[in-house]
């Protein structure tokens, strides 16, 4: 090589599961009119241009040395020797909060070179929550939901029956929003279901068990709400009749006139 020159190769952009160890790599060869003193430096890319980067690794003078929150730092190290040719590092026990680009850059004077290569450290999805939304109810449609709070997107979730026989010829299953749709809910739908929530580093499941009611009588809930309505109305009428000795002789009747009125008989 003419002047200095980082060799390696590969891909720009490196994805691994949160607590993984990476390998950033950055090997270099020097030019014959490189004489000066090696110094390299790993640097926290600062997305806002007009920031300076952070600088987390380096090496000058032969020793090694880190910057920062050294709960950050303390998990970046050189992987083999840097004043032989290699400056890549591994970083260790990787964060969500890793994911950033990162700089290398190789100076022996007079040569220079440099490299950015971008990390992004995934989530797999947290234990998802399975639920049903509406009622359960036969003859009518039934919505199974599952969520997964936590995870790297993209996610996708898949609705499978665990017991109780095959899945519902009238099941729809989204995989994008984790709904499985059952139209005209019966008793053969009854069983246990899981969901898988899955992207590129993980899995997770839930279970739902699923039932089928009777659809209510719906009449029969009204009246008797509005019976006990009734009933507490005339209740705190007496009482009040009670409490005022003096009330006028017009307002029981009045009173019931009113309830009369909402209750429509």
């Amino acid at each position: 090589a003419e002047a200095m020159e980082v060799t390696t190769t590969g891909p720009q952009t490196v994805q691994k599961a949160r607590g993984e160890t990476v390998k950033l790599g950055c090997t270099y060869t020097p030019g014959p009119q490189d004489i000066g003193e090696l110094d390299i430096e790993w640097s926290h890319v600062n997305p806002d241009m007009t920031q300076r980067d952070q600088l987390v690794l380096s090496y000058t003078g032969g020793q090694t040395h880190r910057y920062g929150d050294p709960g950050v730092s303390a998990r970046f190290s050189f992987t083999g020797s840097p004043n032989q040719g290699d400056a890549s590092i591994a970083v260790s026990d990787l964060r969500p909060s890793d994911t950033a680009t990162y700089h290398c850059k190789v100076k022996k004077a007079p040569g220079v070179d440099m490299r950015k290569v971008t990390l992004v450290v995934l989530v797999p999805p947290s234990t998802p929550k399975c639920w049903v939304e509406g009622a359960e109810e036969k003859g009518g449609p039934v919505s199974l939901r599952c969520k997964s709070p936590q995870g790297s997107t993209p996610m996708s979730y898949t609705w499978s029956r665990e017991s109780g026989g095959a899945m519902p010829p009238t099941a729809t299953q989204n995989a994008d929003s984790g709904e499985l749709l059952i139209s005209n809910h019966s008793d053969a739908n009854v069983g246990t279901y899981a969901c898988e929530a899955k992207n590129s580093v993980g899995s997770a499941r839930c279970h739902y068990a699923l039932h089928a009611y009777n659809p209510t009588n719906r009449v029969g809930v009204i009246v008797g709400a509005v019976i006990g309505a009734k009933r507490r109305y005339e209740k705190e009428l007496a009482n009040e009749i009670r409490e005022d000795s003096k009330a006028p002789e017009s307002r029981p009747s009045s009173r019931h006139a009113s309830l009369r009125s909402v209750l429509g008989y």
